[in-house]
C-alpha cells in the first residue's frame, strides 16, 4: 500500500463510503466490507474513526457544510426572497442529483440500524432548511410577495416537496432525477 498524506487515508474511507451508498439496492454497510474495498484491514479504518457512526458523522458534517455554505452564498448575493427560495430548492435538488450517496444519508435510508444520534442530526438539517426557506420567504413579504403570516407554511410545503423529490430519487434507485420539474413545482407553490 503507498503511503499516505495525514488526512488523506480518512478522506478515502469517507469517499468509499459514499461510494458504497450509491448502490441502488442500498444494502447495509459493514465495516468488514468497507475494508474490503479499501484493501485495508477493519482495525485500519479504526485508526482514523472510533466508529462507524463517526463514519457517518463525517459524511453528516460534509453534507452540512457543502448545503449551508451554498445557502449562505445565495442569500448573500440573491437579494429578491422569492429568487432565495428558488435558488435553495434548485441547488438542494442539484446536491441530491450530484451526490447519490449522500441522499440516502440525507434521507434516513442509510442510517437504518445506526446509532440514533445520527438521524436526530439529520432531522435537525432538515429543519435548518425548512428555516432557511422561511427566512426567505419573509423577505419576500417584505418586498410585496405574499405575506409574512404564509412564510412558515410555504416553506414547510416547499421543504416537503424537496424531501419527496429525494427519496423518489433514493427509491427510483437514482433514476427518477430530483432536479426533474422540480423548479416548475417550487414556482407553483410560490405562485
Amino acid at each position: 500500500m503507498a503511503t499516505t498524506k495525514p488526512g488523506e487515508r480518512k478522506l478515502q474511507i469517507l469517499q468509499m463510503l459514499a461510494t458504497m451508498l450509491e448502490q441502488p439496492k442500498g444494502e447495509k454497510i459493514t465495516t468488514a466490507a468497507l475494508a474490503a474495498r479499501l484493501d485495508v484491514s477493519e482495525a485500519a479504518l479504526y485508526r482514523h474513526f472510533a466508529s462507524k457512526a463517526q463514519m457517518f458523522e463525517g459524511l453528516i458534517e460534509f453534507i452540512e457544510s457543502t448545503v449551508f455554505g451554498l445557502t449562505n452564498q445565495i442569500t448573500e448575493k440573491q437579494e429578491s426572497g422569492l429568487a432565495q427560495v428558488q435558488a435553495i430548492a434548485g441547488m438542494l435538488l442539484n446536491f441530491a442529483e450530484r451526490n447519490p450517496g449522500m441522499t440516502r444519508v440525507i434521507i434516513g435510508d442509510a442510517l437504518v440500524n445506526e446509532d440514533e444520534r445520527l438521524q436526530a442530526r439529520m432531522n435537525q438539517f432538515i429543519e435548518r432548511i425548512e428555516l432557511a426557506f422561511r427566512q426567505s420567504l419573509k423577505l419576500a413579504a417584505s418586498q410585496g410577495h405574499g405575506n409574512e403570516a404564509e412564510a412558515a407554511i410555504r416553506a414547510g410545503m416547499i421543504t416537503c416537496l424537496v424531501l419527496g423529490r429525494w427519496h423518489r430519487y433514493a427509491k427510483s434507485g437514482f433514476r427518477q432525477k430530483p432536479g426533474d420539474a422540480g423548479q416548475a413545482q417550487i414556482a407553483l407553490l410560490l405562485g
